[in-house]
């Protein structure tokens, strides 16, 4: 398991990089310490403060925590009535103090005096400088969105205070607070943006010459890199990091970067090397009393021997970390340090015990969401995953295989389904509790849907568990050993297998029909066979497939038993991201109201066929590059226009702002154009539909990205992706963040999308088929596999008949 993602991110204090501001802004008297406060002339206080805040600093940075604390607390009482800055600064060390022993409760309680006194003042800077301290507080005990919210504001005062007086304090307080919003961003998964602000962070400190800042930024960096599994790189910057900690006595910081050292040699199998650092580590943080950077080197150590599978010493370790966490109040490490016990306890055969102690922790992730955007609830949840494949592993061993499917749906598209019941709420400002699905609800979904529901969960790379739902509520589990080809591997090859195009490109390319089918026979081994006789008989029911991880790019129409007939021949497929899901798109669908086909065409329908294509750049700095036109998408919104009764937008007409417009009433939309995976805001929210421009000058205008959909209230019955790749996007352990997700967020209620890049030709045949077929029975689910099933006699490769697949309410 990997453990720094949240470990080291969130159980090392914060280094002494704000208390050098602080350290010139009182009286440097040198004479000894006074033995005590009382009967002090009112002339004397003063200075015997300072005096005690000299040596209550030095104490400090020396690592004398408990120290420090006495002398500074000493001394605030001595400046009760005496400069407010000078209470300002001792109150923010008090906190630090605090923060440092892993006490953040009282540590914010002191850093917020210390910002009204700093606000009466009108000490800008180092409010900025309180700020972003109590953001890092918020940040250990799990509060992303509050820190977030208080690292933005001491940023903005950086900026506003520098852009009206430079000044070299402004600029280190800046680039400390853009190194901390890089390192939370790094906890959350968002590796791309951490590095951003890391080095953005990195150079105001080497402008500014913040040594100490520079050694936490390359720290930084370095652990980025490990979490990315690039070795070397991660420590060409963590050499640098221990350096600079060592060279300014920053035993702090020395421990942190000695951890994460300890972490990449272990990643590297350098177990001796690793456990030599770790012990370095314990030496300083147990001499100096830093228990959560003890608890996490602990708990390092906890995992080499798990791997080495000394379970015993794993064991106890793991017992004397989850001591720390409790005592320290950091429910993340908690979380994370119950999740290595459970995982150790299934291992040595104590299922229910490791089931509790899971239990535990998903209780305690799920605590740690709310607040936070989707996108960051998606990131954070790549990291929080495994505890629900433990969970699993440890109910199914008892028997209990019910609950590990209600486990299973737990563990899936939290952000998604958040995101859905807010949308759906009538008050958005107070959204209803959301409750994982029983047992029982998920049985009254499959009734309600009149559906067979199969949900897979990837537990490892060598197992797999099905559960298969059945109308009547009759549950069945199956598990699945994957001895041969890793399941990563067998997709990749299956659809590569299939000789993927694009839009616009001929159908007239060759291929090789043999390792075809090959592919698509093995996944249909693994994936239907071992519950085939549990998926119903009669080929107009509906089978509703809940993938995970890659097996959403399976193209589960086209697989192929063992006598040659292909799933959508026997079966009608859909697809969801989670059976919540299917419950919440339900609840849409009837609040829109059902209607037949004739009343939902006209007025109604929106179709749109090769917009004038736009200009669009992927990578900054590259040169703009105009989309190939698709005159086959064209003939095809024509086509399905008449079927509608309206008339197809095309060319220069079908501009963004005109399709926005009309997309907000719209019961049916269909939209024939180019289909973009990249990520063009760097949002976090991949995917694009090409529209012609709006001539607003503005880079890649005329698309409509992934993250502008999400936004937007759509009241579709259906929407249809005509596009390629539109149901591909990056996938998470919440599902495939892309189009799909956010059309459906946005209120359709179903989808159709595409999973890979599809043929003109083809494509232009199966989608008026559909619509025919629409006329005469309103199940999209059993219109689309009829038109599947005409495509596939005039177009016998899957390829061109098998990409689309329709998600949510048929």
């Amino acid at each position: 398991m990997d453990t720094g993602l949240i470990y080291r991110l969130l159980s090392i204090p914060v280094t002494l990089l704000f208390s050098v501001t602080f350290d010139l802004q009182m009286a440097k008297i040198p004479v000894e310490m006074p033995t005590g406060s009382a009967q002090i002339p009112p002339q004397d206080r003063t200075s015997q403060a300072s005096q005690l805040y000299q040596v209550g600093v030095g104490q400090y940075r020396q690592g004398e925590l408990q120290k420090a604390l006495e002398t500074f607390q000493r001394s605030l009482v001595l400046v009760a009535n005496g400069k407010p800055q000078d209470k300002a600064n001792i109150l923010n060390y008090i906190g630090q103090i605090y923060h440092s022993l892993g006490q953040d409760t009282k540590a914010i309680s002191f850093y917020q005096q210390a910002i009204a006194i700093l606000k009466q003042t009108g000490d800008r800077t180092n409010e900025g400088i309180t700020l972003s301290k109590i953001g890092l507080s918020y940040q250990s005990l799990g509060q992303y969105s509050k820190a977030l919210k208080f690292y933005s504001s001491g940023l903005a005062i950086f900026k506003q205070v520098g852009d009206k007086s430079p000044d070299s304090l402004v600029r280190t307080g800046e680039g400390i607070t853009l190194t901390d919003i890089g390192g939370l961003y790094k906890s959350l998964g968002e590796y791309p943006k951490a590095l951003r602000f890391l080095e953005q962070g990195l150079a105001i400190s080497r402008e500014v010459r913040n040594r100490s800042g520079e050694g936490v930024a390359l720290r930084n960096i370095g652990e980025v890199y490990d979490d990315l599994e690039q070795y070397p790189k991660a420590i060409s910057f963590l050499e640098p990091a221990l350096k600079i900690a060592k060279q300014d006595r920053d035993r702090s910081e020395e421990a942190a970067t000695l951890l994460s050292l300890g972490r990449v040699y272990n990643n590297q199998g350098q177990e001796v090397k690793a456990l030599n650092s770790y012990q370095q580590v314990l030496t300083i943080s147990q001499k100096l009393g830093y228990r959560r950077i003890e608890g996490a080197t602990l708990h390092e150590m906890g995992t080499v021997y798990q791997n080495l599978k000394q379970y015993p010493k794993a064991l106890k370790l793991y017992q004397q970390v989850l001591a720390i966490t409790i005592e320290q109040q950091h429910p993340p490490a908690e979380a994370l340090t119950r999740t290595s016990l459970g995982s150790t306890l299934l291992q040595t055969g104590q299922a229910a015990a490791a089931a509790k102690m899971l239990l535990t922790a998903i209780n305690i992730w799920e605590s740690l969401r709310p607040g936070l955007t989707d996108v960051y609830k998606v990131s954070i949840f790549e990291s929080q995953a495994q505890t629900y494949r433990q969970m699993q592993q440890a109910l199914i061993a008892q028997g209990k295989n019910n609950y590990a499917l209600e486990i299973a749906e737990r563990g899936r598209s939290k952000a998604f389904v958040e995101l859905l019941t807010l949308r759906l709420s009538p008050n958005s400002q107070n959204p209803p509790n959301i409750k994982p699905l029983t047992i029982d609800q998920i049985k009254l979904i499959a009734k309600k849907e009149k559906a067979t529901l199969v949900e897979y969960s990837i537990v490892s790379d060598k197992l797999l568990y099905i559960w298969v739902v059945q109308p009547t509520g009759i549950v069945s589990f199956k598990q699945v050993n994957l001895t041969s080809t890793p399941l990563t591997e067998l997709v990749r090859s299956s659809r590569n297998s299939l000789g993927l195009r694009g839009r616009g490109i001929p159908t007239n390319a060759s291929i090789d029909a043999a390792p075809q089918v090959s592919k698509l026979k093995q996944l249909h081994k693994l994936l239907i066979e071992p519950i085939a006789k549990l998926l119903p008989t009669d080929p107009n029911q509906r089978v509703i497939f809940i993938p995970q991880n890659e097996l959403f790019l399976v193209p589960f129409p086209a697989l192929k038993d063992q006598n040659d007939k292909y799933l959508i021949e026997k079966h009608t497929i859909l697809t969801a991201p989670a059976i919540q899901v299917l419950q919440l798109t339900r609840e849409k669908r009837e609040r829109l109201g059902g209607g037949t086909f004739a009343s939902l065409q006209g007025k109604d329908a929106l179709v749109v066929g090769n917009p004038t294509m736009p200009s669009i750049i992927t990578k900054s700095g590259e040169k703009p590059q105009q989309l190939a036109t698709l005159p086959g998408a064209e003939a095809e919104a024509i086509e399905v226009a008449k079927l509608l009764k309206t008339k197809a937008m095309t060319g220069k007409v079908a501009t963004k702002a005109s399709i926005l417009q009309q997309m907000k009433k719209a019961r049916v939309i269909h939209l024939a154009t180019h289909g973009l995976l990249d990520d063009f805001k760097g949002l976090g929210v991949p995917g694009a539909i090409a529209l012609a421009p709006d001539n607003t000058g503005q880079i890649n205008d005329g698309l409509l990205t992934a993250d502008e959909i999400l936004n937007l209230n759509l009241n579709a019955v259906l929407v249809i992706l005509s596009a390629c790749d539109t149901g591909e996007g990056r996938i998470t352990g919440d599902g495939v963040v892309g189009l799909s997700r956010s059309l459906i967020s946005a209120g359709a209620s179903s989808v159709i999308v595409s999973l890979w890049a599809v043929s003109d030709d083809s494509t232009e045949f199966l989608m008026t088929r559909f619509y025919e077929n629409l006329r005469q029975n309103p199940d999209q689910a059993v219109a689309l596999r009829n038109a599947m099933l005409t495509t596939m006699k005039q177009y016998s490769r899957p390829l061109d008949w098998a990409a689309f697949t329709l998600i949510g309410e048929p």
